[in-house]
């Protein structure tokens, strides 16, 4: 992590109570985004979502705050988000065909089923990587092709980069798809979106943000939890080497948040 950024640790007892501290905050951003103009001083709100355990949770935790705000909203005012003025962008995506299940599941499916379904946005908002044919190999031109059409997508609709950009992380430090030691931590600059062909964790074949699109991100939350995690994100804490720990190489222009449960609190 640059010297220029300041790291914040927010510290949450339990997996549970750090998805809703998190999503109530993200709430607060959007909010304030929508109310005093954000990343492109235009009112819209952009997000880049992630997936995994961590990010699910707060995902269907954003969707019951939504709720509870509709469901008050004739009884007294309360801070809610205008899922209308939303664009939702995802921080890498699995190269697989719709309706794949498991681990290799696309974190598209996912925020669709936990957050997106349930929320007033525009389709046109929610700015997917293409889905691959199955008649096609997924590491073939289809997959190139992909990448290209989401940074097109990413110039198109944030300009000026991201209000937040959430993260999850791998106990080897991964964020995104970029993995430590591999050729996606350093493509060529100006590059936003990269294909990923050798994914050291299955599916091989993603499309992923790099760390020049995330540092893009006013806001850079890493959503971390579970003991499994707890050295890298001491790792991230102590600015490791980004090639070995590339979790410890991501900031945000005003802010870099790590917020840990207890068991993957470095302390």
């Amino acid at each position: 992590m640059s010297d220029t950024r300041r790291l914040d640790v927010r510290r949450w007892d339990s997996g549970d109570d750090l998805a809703q501290g998190v999503a109530r905050q993200i709430v607060e951003l959007l909010a304030e985004v929508q109310r005093d103009g954000g990343v492109s001083d235009d009112g819209y709100a952009r997000i880049v979502l992630t997936g995994g355990g961590a990010g699910g949770a707060v995902l269907r935790e954003l969707a019951a705050l939504d709720h509870a705000a509709r469901v008050a909203a004739d009884s007294f005012p309360v801070t809610a988000v205008d899922w209308t003025k939303v664009h939702v962008f995802f921080g890498d995506e699995r190269f697989v065909p719709l309706g794949t299940t498991g681990a290799t599941a696309r974190n598209d499916e996912l925020a669709d089923a936990e957050l997106l379904s349930h929320v007033d946005i525009p389709e046109t908002n929610v700015h997917r990587v293409t889905v691959p044919g199955d008649d096609e190999p997924a590491d073939g031109s289809r997959l190139d092709a992909a990448a290209v059409d989401y940074a097109e997508a990413v110039a198109a609709f944030a300009p000026d980069g991201f209000d937040l950009h959430l993260l999850g992380m791998g106990p080897e430090g991964h964020v995104n798809s970029l993995f430590p030691h591999t050729a996606e931590l350093s493509p060529e600059p100006g590059t936003l979106v990269v294909a990923v062909r050798d994914c050291p964790k299955p599916p091989a074949e993603r499309v992923s943000l790099t760390r020049e699109a995330i540092h893009t991100a006013t806001e850079v939350w890493l959503l971390v939890t579970g003991d499994a995690k707890r050295e890298a994100a001491g790792e991230v804490v102590s600015g490791a080497d980004p090639a070995q720990w590339p979790a410890a190489g991501v900031s945000g222009a005003r802010r870099t948040v790590l917020h840990v449960d207890a068991a993957a609190d470095p302390r």
